[in-house]
């Protein structure tokens, strides 16, 4: 069966925030997502809020990373979100959003990001499942560090975030609970994924089918189709910015073809940006239309080759306006889309 989780953006309200993941908890999502990062407000505390008013929706950060932020620390705040939400909390976790860590004057290609991500789970994962660490590491470093904050569940779920690969992929299917990759689209990209996938789970004596494989998508659905594609039209053009360019190549793009965009975007010429994302890349970059509509695309480029975890990224008015000071009309809420994912998405599933 495939999972269905969504992923917020916390700049809405946070009383807002909470009423879209009680809607979902209602509708029989798996996991209410958040990014965790200094751009939006703070996820821990929002899902903390919303811990006693739901009932079986899971909660996690969708990335958090581990150049900003400490790895026992991390244990930490999930080990109390665990026992907040009695045992429904977990996390993915990655290196931390490029441009983010650029606005930080880090530099993260002299991080060695991978070996530092490897080590940091290690470290969440020790830190959880026993509440002491000493570990003298390359990158972190403990001496009988300790913890009363202990997780409900048996194992807490800690997964990777992971865009260009291959290492990444294979490093997932490795150590991780699974993985969970962002903007992707088409059917060889998620091919490709599973491949080195499995290699690193077969490389650990791992079964690649019981890891979690989760494709987090930009998306918008409403009844009129093309309102919905105008809208994840809009998002696409913020997004590019952060796909490497291997995953622009495994979409048959080259950075070439969205330097134009990106550069208009950082001189803050959002409406020329939004021009020069024609119709082609938003619709290859997006899961976007009516509920059918985006129903086929997942089970034909995303479900059918091993994803069985959609995390919907859900665009709606109020984002889009956020984000472009633009007013589109007939998107519903993201309450709304959750109703209508439910309905109508979710029942039309491999």
């Amino acid at each position: 069966m495939t999972r269905f989780s969504f992923a917020m953006l916390p700049d809405y309200p946070v009383g807002e925030c909470i009423e879209m993941i009680k809607t979902a908890d209602r509708l029989g999502f798996y996991a209410a997502y958040s990014a965790d990062e200094t751009w939006h407000k703070d996820m821990w505390l929002i899902f903390a809020a919303a811990a006693d008013k739901t009932t079986n929706i899971r909660f996690g950060p969708n990335v958090t990373h581990v150049i900003l932020k400490e790895p026992t620390i991390l244990a930490q705040q999930l080990a109390t979100l665990d026992e907040l939400t009695n045992g429904r909390a977990e996390a993915v976790v990655s290196f931390g959003n490029l441009g983010m860590l650029q606005q930080y004057g880090i530099d993260w290609s002299t991080q060695k990001p991978l070996a530092r991500l490897r080590e940091g789970m290690h470290v969440m994962r020790t830190f959880l499942d026993e509440g002491a660490i000493t570990f003298d590491g390359e990158f972190f470093n403990y001496s009988g560090l300790f913890t009363f904050a202990r997780p409900v569940q048996e194992h807490l779920p800690l997964k990777l975030g992971g865009m260009g690969g291959p290492k990444s992929f294979e490093m997932a299917g490795e150590i991780a609970d699974g993985l969970h990759h962002a903007l992707g689209y088409s059917k060889d990209n998620y091919e490709y994924i599973a491949k080195h996938m499995r290699i690193g789970a077969e490389k650990a004596g791992r079964s690649y089918e019981d890891l979690d494989f989760g494709a987090w998508i930009c998306w918008a659905c409403a009844e009129d189709g093309e309102a919905a594609k105008r809208a994840a039209k809009i998002m696409v053009a913020f997004y590019l910015s952060s796909m490497p360019e291997s995953l622009m190549n495994r979409h048959s793009y080259s950075r070439a073809d969205f330097d134009p965009i990106m550069e208009a975007l950082g001189k803050g010429e959002i409406d020329k940006a939004i021009e020069m994302t024609s119709d082609d890349i938003a619709e290859t970059l997006s899961v976007a239309g009516t509920p059918e509509e985006c129903a086929e695309k997942l089970n034909r480029d995303m479900i059918g080759v091993g994803v069985n975890h959609i995390i919907a990224a859900i665009t709606d008015s109020g984002l889009v306006k956020t984000f472009s000071g633009k007013d589109i009309e007939g998107v519903p809420d993201v309450q709304g889309q959750l109703e209508l994912i439910a309905d109508r998405v979710m029942p039309n599933l491999k």
